[in-house]
């Protein structure tokens, strides 16, 4: 960030509760890369990824996971050019489908939740 007080960022943050297994999934689903990790004593981690840019967090929090809580409280969307593909990237890597991709209100979008409890929709704004 420039400083700029009109700009902003946000980067969700995601509890899991086994997080090197959330690293490993989200790297063969979605591509994504590691920009920051660390580990404690315990062997629990906190990772900064990065999607093509755009970049979330994660962290071995068993206490908050949807996998303890029974259900995920927040929807991620990611816009990408082919979002076909990265859904079929992410069923192929072990998210399950919750919406077939398809095309309304505008958008081509399709949703899966990951093996960790959370929604991931991928869509394109149609011309």
């Amino acid at each position: 960030m420039t400083g700029d007080p009109h700009t902003a960022a946000i980067s969700p943050w995601l509890s899991v509760s086994r997080g090197a297994d959330a690293v490993a999934f989200y790297a063969a689903a979605f591509g994504a890369v590691v920009v920051h990790q660390h580990a404690n004593e315990a062997g629990e981690i906190v990772a900064q990824l990065s999607l093509a840019g755009a970049e979330f967090w994660l962290a071995d929090d068993r206490s908050c996971s949807p996998e303890t809580l029974g259900a995920g409280s927040v929807r991620m969307i990611v816009t990408v050019g082919d979002p076909d593909a990265l859904f079929a990237r992410a069923v192929a890597a072990g998210a399950a489908v919750v919406a077939e991709m398809y095309e309304g209100h505008g958008w081509r979008i399709g949703r899966v939740c990951d093996p960790f409890g959370h929604h991931w929709e991928f869509g394109k704004r149609l011309a």
